[in-house]
């Protein structure tokens, strides 16, 4: 047993000082999210009066009480597109992974209560994501419908992306993982094949409008005249065309049926998924809000953040006295085991190679790894070279990109350049990746990029027998480092779908235990050899 020694001096006036920043940095990620709930909940009224729920709500009842809940790319799309103000993001869609009937699964619902639900190409892509996490995790996944369909403003960039996620729907259900949808409303066009390829379809009586055409569309197209009732309402669903095979009352009925559906799936009963025993960090998760510096120039020791991460603080580290700035180690958490690979700087020739190596052993004993983002990069200068930086970060990407063992990124600080690759970024794959708030995540830092841009824009006027513009390169620089800057954060890379979403630092060890449970029980679980489908008939 190793245990970690953690001298961070907790209430110090750096320590405060570094909290406070981080306080601030999650205040900011809270307020975005408040805007969405505040937008959603502004028509609650219109909700009640047709006797539905809210989406938000729909998605708490239908979870089993007080049970974890780990949301999925919450603030995908944050500023883009038609959002101006920030209280559209998550693409349309509030998703995660939680229970319903003592079954993992994951959870989709539309937000109807902005802009009918419609999907923005950022919810398109998001929708992507969130099936991949189910294939390879195989969740069961539960969807609760209620869409306009694409936004038709940006139609062209999403028809060939939904093509897939229907796609995507056929084969998961060919490999066995059951879908179910409610359907609380419009399903329209593209918008029915989500319910239709799913295994188990609920409508609800007088809400449910689940067809290909409307009644305008219909008109135009054929001259029929027809009600929506006709075409598709819940009771033609569940008596004539048989697409439905369940038929509630209203939204509570739906997720009622719903949650007796997965009670008798068969799914839970399938792997044993005992509780393993294990105790409890000895330093205070609390405390992992005054470790990062809030001078990102400032170093920290990473081994400060696993005392505060791993069961019992107990680390055993692997090839210390080889390179001290790449820190590899075997620990647990919540009883499993796990690899774990982090930063204290730049990675070097030696940091490189002994990772790569690491990496070679968690394979060999199945053991998942653990990626905990803070580096600058890979090491440059003429020193760096000549040891072979390239050969050997060539090793370490060749490592990540082809070992078969579940890949967990949590970007705790900086994320910088190829080093952002070799620490299993979104590029490389992993099953989940997280960022912290305070988190940055770009190709070069902001002020780098600035003077390059700066000494390459000099370099050209003194080639052309130019005297240098000091005042054309100070807008350059600044410019640059700025732009650079704005598109480095959590929150523009966490829009951008680069992560699965910003979480609390104080939430890092359950959500991870949550993740690595969610990983063990789909490696002891076996998906069916079929070709095809459920199909109704």
């Amino acid at each position: 047993m190793t245990i970690l020694q953690s001298e961070i001096a907790v209430g110090s006036e750096q320590y405060e000082q570094n909290k406070a920043h981080m306080l601030s940095q999650l205040d900011e990620v809270k307020a975005v999210q408040n805007k969405s709930f505040e937008k959603s909940y502004a028509v609650k009224s219109k909700f009640d009066k047709k006797g539905k729920i809210l989406p938000h709500e729909r998605v708490r009842l239908v979870l089993d009480a007080n049970s974890p809940f780990v949301e999925l790319c919450g603030l995908v799309g944050y500023q883009m597109h038609d959002d101006k103000d920030g209280s559209e993001a998550g693409g349309g869609i509030i998703a995660g992974i939680g229970f319903v009937s003592g079954v993992r699964c994951l959870v989709s619902a539309s937000n109807s209560a902005i802009k009918g639900g419609t999907i923005s190409p950022m919810g398109v892509h998001k929708t992507l994501r969130l099936q991949k996490i189910a294939l390879e995790q195989k969740l069961p996944m539960l969807t609760l419908s209620e869409s306009g369909g694409a936004n038709l403003n940006y139609a062209a960039e999403v028809f060939t992306q939904g093509g897939m996620t229907f796609a995507n729907q056929a084969r998961m259900s060919a490999a066995g993982i059951p879908q179910l949808s409610v359907v609380h409303g419009n399903a329209t066009a593209g918008g029915a094949y989500q319910p239709g390829l799913s295994d188990y379809v609920i409508t609800i009586r007088k809400q449910t409008e689940m067809l290909l055409a409307g009644p305008p569309l219909l008109m135009a197209a054929t001259g029929e005249v027809a009600t929506a009732e006709e075409l598709g309402g819940a009771e033609m669903h569940a008596q004539v065309a048989g697409t439905a095979e369940y038929l509630a009352e209203n939204d509570a009925d739906g997720i009622r049926i719903a949650r007796e559906v997965f009670e008798h799936l068969n799914w839970k009963e399938q792997v044993n998924t005992t509780k393993k025993q294990y105790q409890e960090p000895r330093y205070a998760t609390e405390e992992l809000l005054g470790i990062i510096p809030n001078n990102p120039k400032q170093p920290f020791d990473m081994k400060d953040v696993i005392a505060r991460l791993v069961d019992d603080s107990d680390f055993l580290e692997f090839k210390q006295e080889y390179d001290d700035l790449t820190v590899c180690g075997w620990a647990k958490m919540g009883g499993l085991h796990v690899g774990i690979i982090t930063n204290n700087g730049p990675i070097t020739p030696h940091g490189a190679a002994k990772t790569a190596q690491f990496i070679h052993l968690c394979e060999q004993t199945q053991r998942p790894l653990l990626f905990l983002h803070n580096t600058t990069g890979f090491m440059v200068g003429t020193d760096a070279e000549q040891n072979g930086i390239i050969k050997h970060g060539s090793k370490l990407i060749q490592a990540v990109a082809n070992t078969t063992v579940p890949k967990i990124s949590v970007v705790v600080a900086g994320s910088y350049g190829a080093g952002n690759y070799a620490m299993c970024g979104r590029s490389l794959s992993p099953d989940f990746i997280f960022a912290w708030p305070n988190s940055h995540v770009a190709v070069m830092g902001s002020a780098q990029a600035g003077k390059v841009l700066r000494i390459v824009a000099e370099g050209k006027q003194r080639a052309s027998g130019m005297e240098p513009n000091e005042q054309m390169l100070d807008f350059l620089e600044q410019s640059t480092a700025m732009k650079l800057e704005q598109q480095s954060t959590a929150l523009f890379n966490t829009a951008m779908l680069h992560d699965d979403g910003i979480i609390d630092p104080r939430d890092t060890r359950k959500v991870l235990i949550f993740l690595l449970e969610t990983i063990d029980e789909a490696s002891k679980r076996q998906l069916n050899p079929t070709r095809f489908g459920v199909s109704r008939f």
